[in-house]
């Protein structure tokens, strides 16, 4: 019988063969054999799931390739050239900082620390964004606009001071030289003398003119998220207090009055962290707020030089270049897109990376869980609620002398999407596990709130339970995210990372991975493998950590 004819319906329902070039056209049946297509059926069906191909077939490493090849490589040679720079500075007094620079960095930043050194990226920031290395500041300066940097290191390294001490310093020795300033300082000590001797007979008003850095700030830092710039204030208040200089944040979860105040204060404002669109509505009213900007800093460049970002970005970054003298990019990855923007925009720019870029950390151990296998048969929310029990009782077996306190063990959980971090959440919490949720749609008042407990460097405890069970997990809190929380946040304390779904690239997996062994710290990263997971892909990424290799 010839399944595979040119055949069709008449008016009266009769089939009729239709001959000529335009014998398919509506055609309601596929010209195909029922046999066939029962022999494909069963073929698919004996086929295991994606996250296993079949041992008989050629593996289809299109995504994995894509997947690492979105991150622009930095060669080997380059890199050995690199480590061979660091070695000639071991101390942070071959910087050339002002005495009160680094008094505040010894006293107040790393008080009560001993055997201080500088991380990587500091021994190779520093000194090119202070003038100290002549061949960088020949190699990216430039006649008609501002010494263009990137300096890009892994997470966790120590970047937000490589770039705070050199701008701070500049700062401080252009108001030295400042005749606006000097004059307010003259006419404020004149007042006050006068009004010590007595000399004013009538009650006088406190001296109230406004500084001449009011809205008129030197050096500005372009965040993305509200939680990394109150990340950044905390490091610029904490030098702030022995240098004497005035840092204010803006950010969408302050109310408008606040803002008005960090900006148009009376007292002046000498720097300012803030998220791009808030700091160019800002500019649109007032244009001049841009007008004395020397240093401008760009953190999380990869994402501030994005789609999203990019035409605020630029738009502040054109405002303040009459006047800027250093424009310096900040990231933790070289994504291909943002390589090709700074080479276009940028061809002078200086580039400054560490020697592990796109590294993840060897101290940062990864495991892998199977969740396709007995006994979770693909079911995430069960494997992560046995993975923080695991954390728990591994935790319990370490506590200290003291029994009448637990120490807590703070975990992240990454979700890819916003409406998982809910559901897990709230499975997390049906299971007696402390489980809170952060993403986007999370009021911005309690973002701050919610990272708290895991951006603190103290530790944290709580009374010992009388009554000891099995079935609570009181040692162990977990916060569920999205990439909200993968950039840029300290989390010093967190030592625990669960992937709960697999990342989309390797940007994110160097991100979220880096939440965990910060500052030399050790940390563990758990990755929940399904079925619909590459697990080639997760295999390729632990080899290279294993290795110490860049993920590229």
């Amino acid at each position: 019988m010839v399944l595979a004819e040119n055949v069709g319906r008449g008016r009266s329902g009769s089939r009729t063969r239709r001959e000529g070039p335009f014998g398919n056209l509506n055609r309601r049946t596929a010209n195909v054999d029922p046999r066939r297509l029962a022999n494909e059926r069963e073929a698919v069906d004996r086929r295991p799931s994606r996250g296993a191909p079949r041992k008989d077939e050629p593996r289809d490493d299109r995504k994995a390739m894509k997947m690492q090849r979105i991150l622009a490589g930095v060669p080997h040679t380059k890199r050995q050239v690199i480590k061979d720079k660091m070695a000639g500075y071991e101390d942070f007094d071959q910087f050339d900082l002002l005495p009160v620079v680094k008094e505040a960095l010894m006293g107040e930043v790393f008080k009560g620390m001993t055997d201080l050194k500088p991380t990587p990226v500091q021994r190779l920031a520093l000194p090119a964004l202070l003038g100290q290395d002549n061949k960088t500041k020949s190699a990216c300066g430039s006649e008609t606009g501002p010494d263009s940097y990137l300096l890009a290191a892994e997470t966790g390294s120590g970047k937000t001071l490589a770039y705070l001490l050199p701008a701070i310093n500049a700062m401080k020795k252009t108001e030295a030289k400042d005749e606006d300033v000097k004059a307010w300082e003259e006419r404020r000590r004149t007042e006050m003398e006068l009004q010590a001797s007595g000399q004013v007979k009538r009650k006088a008003r406190p001296f109230d003119e406004p500084h001449p850095t009011m809205a008129r700030p030197k050096v500005i830092v372009l965040v993305p998220t509200s939680e990394l710039a109150q990340q950044v204030l905390r490091v610029s208040k904490s030098l702030s207090h022995v240098i004497k200089y005035k840092a204010e944040m803006i950010s969408s979860d302050l109310k408008p009055q606040q803002i008005q105040r960090n900006v148009y204060g009376a007292k002046g404002v000498d720097m300012i962290i803030a998220t791009p669109h808030l700091l160019a509505s800002i500019a649109d009213s007032d244009p001049n707020v841009l007008s004395r900007v020397n240093h401008l800093i760009i953190d999380e460049a990869d994402s501030l030089l994005d789609r999203s970002f990019s035409p605020v970005t630029t738009s502040i970054i054109e405002r303040a270049g009459p006047s800027l003298q250093q424009l310096i990019c900040v990231s933790a990855t070289i994504p291909r897109k943002l390589n090709n923007y700074l080479a276009t925009n940028y061809p002078k720019m200086h580039r400054i990376t560490t020697p592990n870029l796109h590294a993840i950390p060897r101290r940062v151990q990864l495991g892998v869980m199977d969740v396709s296998k007995a006994p979770y048969h693909n079911n995430k929310d069960v494997a992560c609620a046995e993975a923080l029990f695991t954390i728990g009782r591994e935790a319990a077996q370490h506590e200290g002398l003291n029994k009448n306190e637990i120490d807590v063990r703070r975990v992240i959980v990454f979700v890819n999407e916003r409406e998982k971090t809910e559901e897990v959440a709230k499975y997390l919490r049906s299971k007696n596990i402390q489980a809170e949720a952060l993403h986007r749609d999370t009021p911005e008042t309690r973002h701050g709130e919610i990272l708290e407990t895991f951006t603190s460097n103290e530790a944290l405890t709580i009374p010992a339970p009388t009554k000891p069970s099995a079935m609570k997990l009181p040692n162990v809190k977990a916060l569920v995210v999205t990439d909200l929380a993968s950039r840029g946040i300290d989390t010093l304390a967190v030592r625990h990372v669960i992937l709960y779904d697999v990342p989309h690239t390797s940007i994110d997996f160097i991100h979220r991975l880096g939440r965990a062994g910060r500052m030399g710290r050790r940390g563990r990263g758990i990755v929940l493998a399904g079925n619909d997971d590459r697990k080639d892909v997760i295999a390729e990424v632990k080899r290279s950590m294993f290795m110490g290799q860049a993920l590229i």
